[in-house]
């Protein structure tokens, strides 16, 4: 397995995609916003580093054709860059700047055509066949109270990928999305310092290893059946439907 994986440089779901792909024994190709990141990340597995920032859309095609490249072809890419809290404030829909509702879309779904358009002429040029896995939200399975912008962005995702299952299913591409519940990262621990996680019926916020299982799953051809799905992760919240789990 030949794969770039876009913000593998990070210390959580990114480094642990790029470490879980690894031990299946991927050839990797770490694409980061900060080089030094990715030249640590690739290090470790090593892979290769390539630095780009999500936000410009050359840079996000560049470092797809340069990945493709540098691992003498590509058949799985992966994007992980996203969320809301490290870049803008909650915020009710009436009270959310448009440069922010700008910033979610290209954080987490504008990028992401820009890689999976991308990566799909990539793989229509070796002949067909490929994956793509995009890291979302359940915010954008369901009502996102002060994260309007966040949650459409993630349900544009899920969008996206069953537009590329139909599209391109005849020439053996597939794109799959894993929503997360909330999830210990470093940089989640410090926005949710002292919150209680009463409300998710596993007790507990998911780990970095965790999704990056599922994200590998869906990257392999164990999972060669399944395409334009949403994969959910969030220790059984969303299962709750609209009754208390003591009703």
């Amino acid at each position: 397995m030949k794969a770039l994986v876009i913000g593998g440089g990070g210390g959580g779901i990114g480094r642990s995609v790029t470490r879980g792909l690894a031990a299946e024994g991927a050839r990797i190709a770490v694409a980061d916003v900060d080089r030094n990141r990715a030249e640590e990340a690739a290090a470790e597995v090593g892979g290769v580093a390539l630095a780009a920032d999500v936000r410009v859309d050359d840079e996000v095609e560049a470092v797809v054709a340069r990945a493709a490249r540098e691992l003498t072809g590509l058949d799985v890419v992966i994007t992980v860059v996203g969320g809301q809290l490290a870049f803008v404030p909650p915020a009710s829909v009436h009270e959310t700047p448009a440069a922010d509702w700008d910033l979610m879309f290209d954080l987490n779904v504008r990028y992401v055509a820009t890689a999976v358009r991308a990566a799909i002429r990539c793989f229509l040029a070796q002949g067909g066949d490929g994956t793509i896995v995009s890291t979302s939200s359940i915010a954008g399975l369901a009502a996102s109270p002060r994260q309007s912008a966040y949650g459409a962005a993630k349900a544009a995702l899920a969008s996206l990928a069953r537009s590329v299952a139909a599209e391109y299913g005849r020439h053996g591409i597939r794109m799959n999305v894993v929503a997360c519940g909330p999830i210990s990262t470093p940089v989640a621990r410090t926005a949710q310092a002292g919150l209680s996680w009463d409300w998710i019926p596993l007790g507990r916020p998911g780990t970095p290893e965790e999704v990056s299982d599922a994200v590998v799953f869906l990257a392999s051809s164990r999972s060669s059946y399944i395409s334009g799905q949403t994969i959910v992760l969030d220790g059984g919240a969303t299962a709750l439907g609209p009754f208390p789990p003591d009703a």
